[in-house]
């Protein structure tokens, strides 16, 4: 028997303009999304320009509160690290905290440390449950923040009741120490909280929301008043933004995991893309169920099958199914002949020595091994010479 070639890759396998054409809806949609991602990056950098800094006066900047502070006596400095922030702590100092969840925990506590017997005030705004147990012990985070943001005072806290109505609603908080001041409920919980020191005349404000803070709604409800009282009760104040760049955010023995740096509510973000996700497929999944069998509107020559079918292997480059479909099929027709069973049809060692014995030539030069077993084509002619072959031997045994 004749050794064979190794067999080639298969001709069906996709080519480059195929896979672009599958993948390019894909790819467009992942482009566009990008796009946006970027878009609203841009857009929304733009606008927290200067977040919170009383040297902004960008809509989200606070320069009109620490102006009208400066009205009344009250001189504000601002500083960026740690240090500079346990330095200033003092009876005569309000200590603003802009963003406490961006310090670490050494941080907190180290600034906890130098605030708790200063006798000055430590104003937090916005902390999250990041932050808020260790600079201010017995006040927790909720999980749920306030659907409203304009809140009535609700409770004995003096610069509340003078300022009425304000847009605290933010995070929402559970006390766990009493003697302190809960204002501004929502479901039951407070959004501001005072918490006393447990010595001298110093206390924390912990705030839900920085929206009293902000230029654009500093002139809203009682925020102007709210804030000026908060802030100007010490003649000096400090304003706390916390930068990445502080060298004492290093920390090696507490570093952040990677789902500590993702945003708050990723976990509900991504179940929502799973849900939306598993509801595409089942709404572009393929129907499950029973077959149903169904007449046919009209009646199929075997021809126009058989040309169909042919036409999608040329479409796919599939020579090589083709020529397995050509030769299996041969093989078949060609066992009962010959007196094999259909079952052993495909299996070289039984078929061709019985085939052997009703040939009285090797036709084309071809042998029986070659022709019914052989590696596919290589070209359309190629096939199309198998196929006539296939054919011519099969009414040569037909006759012998």
């Amino acid at each position: 028997m004749t050794t064979e070639a190794t067999l080639p890759s298969t001709s069906a396998s996709p080519t480059a303009r195929q896979v672009w054409t599958r993948a390019r809806g894909v790819v467009l949609a992942l482009v566009l999304l990008l796009v946006a991602a970027v878009a609203i990056a841009a857009i929304r950098s733009t606008e927290r320009h200067g977040s919170l800094d009383p040297r902004s006066a960008d809509p989200y900047g606070s320069r009109a509160v620490a102006e009208l502070l400066a009205d009344r006596g009250v001189d504000t400095r601002v500083v960026t690290t740690l240090d500079e922030a346990r330095a200033a702590a003092g009876p005569d100092t309000t200590l603003l905290v802009a963003v406490p969840d961006l310090l670490t925990h050494r941080q907190q506590s180290e600034l906890r440390s130098a605030t708790a017997d200063s006798d000055g005030r430590t104003v937090l705004v916005a902390p999250g449950s990041w932050s808020v147990e260790r600079l201010a012990p017995g006040v927790v985070a909720n999980p749920a923040t306030s659907l409203d943001s304009t809140l009535s005072p609700d409770c004995g806290l003096p610069a509340a009741q003078r300022a009425g109505k304000a847009d605290t609603g933010g995070i929402r908080y559970t006390v766990t120490h009493p003697g302190n001041d809960e204002c501004y409920r929502s479901e039951r919980l407070p959004t501001l909280v005072r918490v006393p020191a447990a010595a001298g005349d110093g206390d924390t404000v912990v705030l839900g929301a920085p929206d009293i803070l902000y230029n654009d709604t500093l002139d809203e409800q009682g925020n102007a008043s709210l804030a000026l009282q908060l802030l100007g009760s010490r003649p000096h104040l400090v304003w706390y933004l916390p930068s990445l760049s502080d060298s004492s955010a290093t920390d090696p023995d507490e570093e952040k995991g990677f789902l500590d740096l993702l945003p708050t509510g990723w976990l509900w973000g991504t179940l929502q893309l799973f849900f939306a996700a598993a509801l595409a497929a089942l709404w572009r999944a393929r129907r499950l169920g029973p077959l149903v069998p169904e007449k046919l509107p009209v009646a199929i020559r075997a021809s126009e099958t058989v040309e169909g079918r042919a036409r999608l292997y040329r479409k796919a480059n599939a020579r090589d199914r083709a020529a397995t479909a050509l030769r299996s099929t041969t093989r078949t027709r060609l066992a009962p002949l010959v007196g094999v069973p259909v079952a052993q049809a495909h299996a070289p060692e039984a078929l061709l020595p019985a085939l052997s014995a009703h040939l009285h030539s090797d036709g084309d030069g071809q042998s029986p091994h070659s022709l019914l077993f052989g590696p596919p084509p290589g070209d359309d002619a190629a096939l199309i010479s198998l196929a006539d072959q296939l054919d011519a031997l099969e009414r040569e045994v037909r006759r012998s």
